[in-house]
């Protein structure tokens, strides 16, 4: 091609470019939901959705793809969307897991675009009203006099919920029966029946809590949470998780078009409505920038493998 032409396509592609970045969004976003229709982090993101919508000026929807350890829906998001800006997805904490416990095709730092740090999530351990357990010491002090007897549900393998169980056992030196339940309903239904003794995830269990169903022994913030259970740092366990998460699009978006997103999503963090939404699911503000997000991926890459080595062992993934 002629130095002339070469020239003329640059400039059109840099119009081009120009002029998709001002006129974003054109259309309705889509934002994937890597969690169950009903738990806890699909009716923050569809009420966030909501909100950020007014923002941006065009429709976010959410859809919902499980799977993978809450890691399907953004590995296909990354591997299939254009990197427009008009298909992201929430990055949920295992993101920065998996890779560590088995073989995958994909990279948590690499192949994303870090849109913006959200929010993160109560996790808590809890049994059921009218147990034995009144405290975490009470079930400590069974799983001790009891190896691999107290049976406890409410997340997948090497999710939150698992691996502060894990942790908690290392440094208590007691050792918990984890015992597989499928998604969340189905744990809730198994502590109700009696089929399990403890429940550890994130706040789906707070209406039940609510209601006066569950007890909470424990959580694992900086603070206790609205129902004043003891924190795992009060109680002598430095153990702190709050499970961390934000928004991502595929790797290869214009600057300019995060940067959109970015403000957007951020204006919705001030409205009114959103801090009604964080205070209803118990969830504490953490709000990074794309450029301090995009750092904090790449150390949150190395905690997680350390955490995973001194939990239950690394698997067939990165080295």
């Amino acid at each position: 091609m002629p130095r002339s032409n070469l020239f003329v396509a640059c400039l059109f592609a840099l119009f081009a470019g120009n002029a998709i970045a001002q006129n974003f969004p054109s259309k309705p976003l889509t934002l994937i939901c890597p969690f169950a229709p009903a738990s806890a982090l699909d009716e923050y993101l569809r009420a966030f959705a909501r909100i950020a919508s007014k923002y941006l000026g065009q429709e976010v929807m959410v859809e919902n793809k499980t799977g993978g350890t809450n890691t399907r829906g953004p590995v296909t998001m990354a591997a299939t969307a254009q990197p427009d800006g008009y298909t992201l997805s929430q990055l949920p904490i295992e993101a920065f897991r998996v890779p560590h416990m088995q073989r995958v095709t994909w990279n948590p730092v690499k192949d994303f675009t870090y849109i913006i740090g959200l929010a993160g999530i109560t996790v808590g351990v809890v049994v059921k009203s009218g147990s034995q357990f009144k405290s975490l010491k009470d079930l400590i002090d069974f799983a001790k006099a009891n190896p691999g007897r107290l049976s406890y549900s409410g997340s997948s393998y090497g999710q939150t919920g698992h691996l502060v169980m894990e942790e908690l056992g290392v440094k208590a030196g007691a050792r918990f029966l984890r015992v597989p339940t499928g998604d969340y309903p189905g744990a809730a239904e198994a502590l109700m029946e009696g089929r399990i003794q403890a429940l550890s995830s994130l706040t789906a269990w707070g209406r039940y809590v609510d209601a006066g169903a569950f007890h909470l022994l424990v959580t694992f913030g900086e603070k206790r949470s609205r129902w004043n259970a003891p924190t795992a740092r009060e109680l002598g366990f430095d153990i702190l998780s709050y499970a961390p998460f934000g928004n991502v699009g595929p790797k290869g978006m214009d600057p300019r078009v995060t940067k959109v997103l970015h403000d957007a999503f951020n204006r919705a963090l001030d409205d009114p409505e959103y801090d009604k939404l964080l205070t209803r699911l118990d969830m504490v503000d953490w709000y990074e920038s794309s450029e301090d997000y995009a750092e904090w991926a790449v150390d949150q890459f190395k905690f997680q493998r350390t955490l995973i080595e001194r939990t239950i062992g690394l698997g067939q993934g990165v080295r």
